[in-house]
């Protein structure tokens, strides 16, 4: 879908305002390299989890926004401070005890405890890129072990020896007594040991490149600050990384802050123009804490796309990037039928309304053709497996293929990866917490009643038929509040407290197994 650009700059949609400050940037100050450099940045300490999903996937936006608006070429690079020195032992990697024996050195120094790469780094950069592929971001990865060594950073990384005292006194002011006595954005890394040390630096001597500090074993050391014999500190690394590479947008957490703001003033003393950013709310796990790489307390990518597709978690984090939001197994479901109503809505709007529609920018504009069957949703499927105690999708696709006929996993892969989702969660999730119980009198009446009827309704009965009916057998009733009858029918035929639509499942699950399910409920059998 092409939009004009009128339109498109007057659209309130995020993207599209954070691609106008980058627009604003170059109108300022073209830049000489000739295209729009983005980039997002990776700390492999860890497994990627999905909030390394999120950075990318919502730069990977403003790039597309940029480029509707201006036309001019873009890169995105997907760079891993891989040489940082590790700090601490995730929780969540095996082989603690061998990796324990290396703390200090780079990670691409380190042995990887998987057993399957050359190094602990080299590991953690190729599950990441696997990530990246699957999802098809266009991107390019760049490891911060081989622009160091490489000697890519070299001029930058002199110019922080020459004006290692300014960016000294940018950033003494933020830390403590203790650690202000000691700081040096250079890191040097011991011949000796080869772990990154954070130790004072004797002497900067800019004329021959060098730093010189106490080694660990107390003996003073001069090594090049350039060609990885150095790293910098990583509020420094940042501010060089902006400098050396011109880095036009890059986004950050909102816990990181007060880091863009220091870095960036580092990258004024480099000479540099500190890029375009802001910054999005954190992700919280099931207790409303911080997800952390380290202690792997947050929802993996795998185990989203065990449950849900790629596209819900595309709208998930599409959504309110500004806003804290708990990132947890329940949210799956919910996302997965909203991303298809968004895909739904979009074949019916113009310009303007397309570009308020989350599905315009996971899909760049373009609408795929794979679309379910009317009626079938991920909440639909979830109760269809609850119903029939599904373990594998080869029953739930019974009912599909009598209710949409034609319809099978070759002819709608997508359907075919919800109704494998459904099972997977229903068996993980729903499963574990069902729990049914015995209707009230009034809720029995209701249901004999509703039951009595569904025995004289015809197979083909519509599902808005069905609806209406259940919504008179609950007035006539005396349920005031529908809700109630409405979580009556899922507690005491589903055994849980939300449902579908249920007229659209009675039509899916079809009418003769639907009069069997009330009437195991009213004798008491769906009981434990």
């Amino acid at each position: 879908m092409s939009i004009a650009p009128a339109v498109l700059a007057a659209s309130k949609a995020w993207p599209v305002t954070e691609a106008l400050k980058v627009q604003a940037r170059f109108d300022k100050r073209p830049t000489a390299k000739g295209y729009a450099l983005f980039e997002t940045g990776y700390g492999p300490s860890g497994l990627p989890h999905i909030g390394t999903f999120g950075e990318v996937f919502r730069t990977s936006l403003v790039r597309q926004a940029f480029q509707r608006l201006t036309g001019m070429p873009t890169r995105l690079i997907a760079f891993s401070d891989d040489m940082d020195g590790l700090r601490k032992v995730p929780d969540n990697i095996p082989n603690q005890a061998m990796v324990t024996g290396f703390l200090g050195k780079p990670l691409t120094a380190i042995p990887d405890p998987f057993g399957t790469h050359a190094s602990y780094g080299a590991h953690m950069n190729a599950r990441l890129q696997a990530f990246l592929d699957a999802f098809g971001f266009e991107y390019s990865f760049q490891s911060g072990t081989d622009a160091y060594k490489s000697g890519e950073f070299n001029a930058t990384l002199l110019k922080v020896l020459e004006r290692h005292d300014a960016i000294r006194d940018v950033v003494l002011p933020t830390l403590g007594p203790e650690r202000r006595a000691t700081y040096s954005p250079i890191l040097p890394i011991s011949p000796k040991t080869g772990r990154v040390l954070q130790v004072p630096i004797e002497e900067c001597r800019p004329a021959s490149g060098t730093v010189v500090f106490r080694d660990e074993d107390g003996t003073l050391t001069e090594v090049p600050v350039t060609d990885g014999h150095c790293k910098m500190q990583w509020k420094c690394d940042w501010a060089m990384r902006w400098a050396a590479l011109d880095v036009d947008y890059e986004m950050s957490g909102k816990d990181l802050i007060d880091s863009v703001k220091l870095s960036s003033k580092i990258t004024r003393i480099l000479d540099g123009n500190p890029p375009e950013g802001f910054n999005y709310e954190l992700f919280l796990d099931e207790q409303g804490q911080k997800i952390s790489k380290s202690k792997g307390n947050g929802l993996t990518i795998d185990e989203w796309l065990r449950y849900g597709t790629r596209e819900s978690l595309s709208l998930f984090m599409y959504k309110d990037p500004k806003a804290a939001k708990r990132l947890y197994f329940d949210v799956i479901p919910r996302h997965v039928d909203e991303y298809e109503q968004q895909l739904d809505a979009l074949t019916r709007q113009d310009e303007k309304q397309a570009l308020s529609n989350p599905a315009f920018w996971i899909h760049d504009g373009n609408v795929p053709d794979d679309r379910l069957p009317t009626g079938l949703s991920f909440a639909m499927l979830l109760n269809l497996a609850s119903v029939v105690n599904a373990d594998n999708g080869a029953i739930l696709w019974g009912f599909i293929s009598r209710y949409a006929p034609g319809v099978d996993p070759s002819t709608s892969p997508k359907l075919a990866k919800l109704v494998d989702g459904a099972v997977n969660y229903y068996q993980d999730f729903v499963k574990p917490a069902k729990h049914y119980r015995s209707p009230s009198e009034q809720e029995r009446l209701a249901l004999q009643e509703f039951a009595s009827w569904l025995a004289k309704a015809p197979g083909d009965c519509p599902a808005e038929t069905l609806q209406n009916e259940l919504y008179e057998t609950g007035k006539r009733h005396g349920f005031d509040n529908l809700r109630d009858w409405f979580k009556a029918l899922y507690e005491v035929l589903l055994g849980q407290s939300e449902g579908p639509r249920f007229g659209s499942f009675i039509s899916v699950y079809g009418i003769p197994e639907s009069r069997a399910l009330f009437e195991a409920a009213l004798a008491g059998r769906l009981l434990p």
